[in-house]
């Protein structure tokens, strides 16, 4: 005998979360419900599955509306991070997320270094874009300038 579940969380062979599967009873029973991988494919659980989905749906809506700004405001943004270097250009230190992200914090916008998408820091003077990671999978080109500290 077939029965219906509502699965939590990803099941290989079976599904993802919030799919609504039929699989024998021995497995929902033995299995899946014990693991709290899945709930029963009632009303009850039904209609709470799709409120959760849709309070979900929102706040990750909300949060690409939240970047989307946060975007724009970055890619207008044009820094410039002053660094000791030498004859040819050459830093003496490097130019880190860390210094984009005090330097992106004193124009305002909130972000962390984490966020920051720098492979590998920066020793050169020159003009630079880096990828910024913001929530709800949205990216943003940070542009900026190293250039020689004035001493």
């Amino acid at each position: 005998m077939n029965v219906q579940v509502i699965l939590n969380e990803e099941v290989s062979n079976l599904g993802s979360p919030g799919d609504v599967v039929k699989v024998r009873a021995g497995y929902a029973r033995n299995f899946l419900l014990p693991r709290k991988l899945a709930v029963e494919a009632n009303p009850k659980n039904l209609r709470a599955f799709e409120h959760a989905k849709g309070l979900a749906m929102r706040r990750r809506e909300a949060l690409k509306q939240a970047s989307m700004s946060i975007k724009a405001r970055l890619e207008a943004l044009r820094l410039e991070i002053a660094a000791r270097a030498g004859e040819e250009g050459k830093l003496f230190g490097s130019v880190t997320n860390i210094d984009l992200e005090r330097a992106v914090r004193e124009q305002g916008v909130e972000i962390e270094r984490r966020q920051i998408a720098l492979a590998e820091p920066i020793k050169q003077l020159g003009e630079f874009s880096v990828a910024v990671k913001l929530g709800g999978g949205v990216e943003a080109a940070l542009k900026f300038v190293v250039v020689a500290a004035g001493e």
